[in-house]
């Protein structure tokens, strides 16, 4: 029988027996991505391209992991296109997904009290919010303010919209906040300042301002499913493209940002890819087992 390690919340996630794989192998043993402006191109599909370079690395011996801000749910097309079967981290890591089985091993919810407040915030110091919520559980969806999605309801699949009052019906695993005027960054900012003790603030994509519970980031929920594969960070290569990926890239062995990426992003690169439309996490990984060495 396996050991465990207690995951977010009450649900444990199974450690493999025995250490790392001693068997040739490409120099990173896990391959972690993020979807949206990383692994996926900008009209949210993965590229023959993409997909055969990592069929590639895990007939090499790696690991591919997703890494994603997305909640579980949401991303299930995804993990169907990829035929993908690992572990994934969601929710900014406040989720491991076990798409193999089709199950949710841990999750943490929001404290919807101290989210409500640090909104009154917010609202206070920035005047009216647009708003959604993620709801708790494996059956997640976005709940959405009027007013909220403005085109881009592909990122955020599946959702209804109810009003204001109405967000806060069910359990939720983070609230998305958007401001009509603000920058993302300016929003991020008066975020950070409203957000009380357990909650944390990430700019996770364009339009994308999210207030989750603290203590979980993209590289907290990777570092518990890397130690399930008896890996550290020295085994990992990371690419993301905004700064809700900075956790993860700070964390792992070698960070690759996507030439696409959010500015902030550059100066904690190992390197720079190509633009997710040009296939950038393809072709490193490709240059990487052709070379058969280090970055």
């Amino acid at each position: 029988m396996s050991d465990t390690v207690q995951g977010a919340g009450t649900a444990v996630v199974p450690v493999l027996p025995g250490g790392p794989r001693d068997r040739p192998g490409p120099r990173y043993r896990l391959v972690a991505t993020d979807l949206d402006g990383t692994l996926l191109r900008g009209d949210a599909t993965v590229s023959a391209r993409t997909r055969a370079a990592l069929r590639r690395i895990r007939a090499a011996g790696a690991e591919h992991v997703i890494v994603t801000g997305r909640p579980a749910r949401g991303c299930l097309p995804f993990f169907a296109a990829l035929d993908y079967r690992g572990l994934a981290v969601c929710g900014q890591g406040a989720q491991i997904y076990d798409a193999g089985r089709g199950t949710l091993l841990s999750s943490t919810v929001l404290d919807r009290s101290a989210a409500r407040a640090a909104l009154r915030r917010l609202d206070a110091r920035v005047g009216p919010l647009d708003l959604a919520v993620v709801t708790s559980g494996a059956d997640a969806e976005f709940v959405v303010s009027d007013g909220f999605c403005r085109g881009d309801e592909r990122e955020l699949a599946p959702y209804r919209t109810v009003d204001r009052t109405g967000l806060w019906d069910q359990p939720v695993d983070k609230v998305l906040l958007r401001h009509r005027t603000l920058s993302d960054g300016a929003l991020t900012e008066a975020a950070l300042r409203c957000a009380g003790p357990g909650l944390t603030v990430v700019h996770a994509g364009p339009r994308m301002v999210e207030l989750l519970p603290a203590g979980f980031d993209k590289a907290t929920g990777l570092a518990q499913v890397a130690r399930t594969l008896g890996l550290t960070a020295d085994d990992v290569i990371a690419f993301g493209d905004m700064p809700n990926d900075l956790p993860l890239l700070h964390w792992a062995g070698h960070a690759v940002v996507m030439a696409n990426g959010h500015p902030d992003l550059k100066a904690a690169a190992d390197e720079i890819a190509p633009a997710n439309d040009d296939d950038g996490v393809a072709q490193v990984l490709e240059r990487i087992l052709d070379q058969g060495a280090h970055p």
